[in-house]
């Protein structure tokens, strides 16, 4: 039954079996790191005004360099494949999503070994606050991300997916950077590398995202909701994003069993890089 998953009863099955484990092998119920919950998108005159830096011989009152409007196609990554990881085990995405963002950065490999390694060390970072059921949520993913090499991975909850989107979009072009989103309900996790958009968001306010590239460490599974998962790299647009990252259907975004998320639920979730990794 669980391995054909006849009539959904599989999912049942596993769900009992999270709530027996959970109640005979608790989380620890301790402070862990903050949602930031982003409310609105930022009013035209909150965002930056983009300034001109002047050589040292240059007049003191040179003309304001005029932005040009373009398309944008950002990559963070040429070979998806290269640093593609799929998840080991069914329950092992958020695994796999944080060793696929090591190896974009350079700070781990692909291998089933490195995954193992990162799996078996959630003791450090699982929490009650973060997963009701206990194991990863986005602050173990963030916790990881920072012991080994990577911090101040941010986790932030928006009312709006467009913000999400756009938020996503300007910290990957600033901090060059992967993003981490929690799609199917905030059940799964995905990479986010690169983005297209009519203008270069971090410049004009207005500027539209049309998709993402994605690493989806299902693949190549096949989900019974969602259907076939795509390859390492593939460009979702809009619409493959939010069937994806449910919009306007009555469950949006974060909409977890087996507890209340107040800073999360119903709001669309995303991990965002907020320190250089030079710095």
């Amino acid at each position: 039954m669980v391995r054909t998953n006849a009539l959904g009863m599989g999912d049942r099955f596993e769900r009992l079996a999270d709530r027996v484990g959970t109640f005979i092998d608790p989380p620890p119920d301790r402070s862990t790191i903050p949602t930031v919950v982003i409310t609105a998108e930022p009013s035209a005159s909150a965002a930056p005004t983009p300034t001109v830096t002047l050589a040292p011989s240059a007049s003191p009152t040179p003309s304001p360099t005029a932005l040009v409007r373009a398309p944008v196609d950002v990559k963070l990554v040429e070979d998806h494949e290269e640093v593609f990881a799929s998840q080991i085990t069914d329950k092992d995405c958020a695994v796999a999503g944080t060793q696929m963002v090591l190896a974009v950065l350079g700070l781990g490999d692909t291998s089933d070994a490195f995954q193992t390694e990162i799996h078996d060390r959630i003791g450090e970072w699982e929490s009650l606050e973060d997963s009701h059921n206990g194991g990863w949520g986005p602050a173990a993913v963030s916790l990881a991300l920072k012991d080994y090499g990577a911090p101040g991975y941010e986790i932030r909850a928006y009312d709006s997916y467009t913000d999400a989107l756009r938020d996503s979009a300007i910290a990957i072009t600033e901090m060059r950077q992967p993003v981490v989103m929690f799609p199917w309900w905030g059940a799964h996790t995905w990479v986010m590398t690169g983005y297209r958009a009519d203008a270069d968001p971090t410049l004009f306010e207005d500027a539209a995202i049309s998709g993402a590239y994605i690493l989806d460490p299902w693949y190549p599974r096949v989900s019974s909701i969602w259907g076939p998962s795509d390859g390492p790299g593939n460009f979702e647009d809009l619409s493959e994003l939010e069937r994806n990252w449910p919009v306007g259907t009555g469950r949006d975004g974060w909409t977890r069993p087996g507890g209340v998320y107040p800073d999360r639920d119903n709001k669309f979730v995303v991990l965002i890089p907020t320190i250089p990794l030079d710095a």
